[in-house]
């Protein structure tokens, strides 16, 4: 517990400048249950392993709606990665996740692109 404590005291620092807190990957390599437990978080994000396969695996279904929801009760933003089509979106929306991402909106593009399709939407 102790090795998390200085990690949890700048976490904290940082939220109260407004810098939002993200735990990324959820569910792979070292990311765990006792982030959220040990660490002021913000959001959580769905790594894209489990969303490709959401429509198509009732493991993946069941893990990817387990994560929303014990996200949601935790007062966590959820962000789903890797969304790749219009039915994983559709999916993500029946189960009130709060935000995706992926290939389905956009591949990713350059800073100058992105300042450029920011001020086509913002005119």
């Amino acid at each position: 517990m102790e090795r998390y404590k200085f990690g949890a005291i700048t976490l904290k620092a940082l939220r109260e400048r407004g810098v939002h807190v993200a735990v990324d990957d959820f569910g792979m390599g070292f990311s765990s249950l006792s982030f959220l437990q040990k660490f002021p978080l913000d959001v959580l994000k769905i790594d894209q392993s489990f969303i490709r396969q959401i429509t198509a695996t009732p493991f993946d279904t069941s893990i990817v709606s387990t994560i929303i929801s014990l996200g949601q009760s935790l007062k966590l933003r959820v962000i789903a990665e890797g969304v790749e089509s219009a039915q994983d979106l559709a999916f993500l929306r029946a189960l009130d996740c709060d935000e995706a991402q992926g290939f389905y909106f956009s591949h990713p593009v350059t800073a100058t692109k992105f300042a450029e399709l920011h001020r086509m939407q913002t005119n």
